[in-house]
């Protein structure tokens, strides 16, 4: 883990689809929709003022792992995540079909 990351546990609303989120401290997106918000200038430590909604645009394969690829639709700066268990199979294929 990146001596940057901060494990930061809160739940929240996403806010694209709405959708109760459970956090464990390294929830990063809605497991529902794959949405996310640009709050973190490093994993949790909620630096960043920007506030803008991140789109899931796409998906590529780190190492064997899924890592979601967001895109703020407020800056447009660009961040990486894993994908989690927790999250929605369905839209984990949905974005794995957009072009990067």
């Amino acid at each position: 883990m990146s001596e940057k990351f901060k494990k930061t546990v809160e739940d929240f609303v996403c806010g694209h689809c709405g959708y109760k989120v459970k956090g464990d401290g390294f929830t990063n997106h809605c497991s529902m929709c794959l949405w996310s918000k640009h709050v973190d200038v490093f994993p949790g430590d909620r630096g960043e003022k920007c506030g803008g909604l991140m789109e899931p645009v796409g998906l590529k394969i780190e190492n064997g792992k899924e890592i979601v690829v967001h895109k703020c639709t407020k800056c447009g700066k660009v961040k990486v995540c894993k994908v989690s268990k927790k999250d929605n199979r369905d839209e984990v294929i949905k974005i794995s079909q957009k072009v990067l």
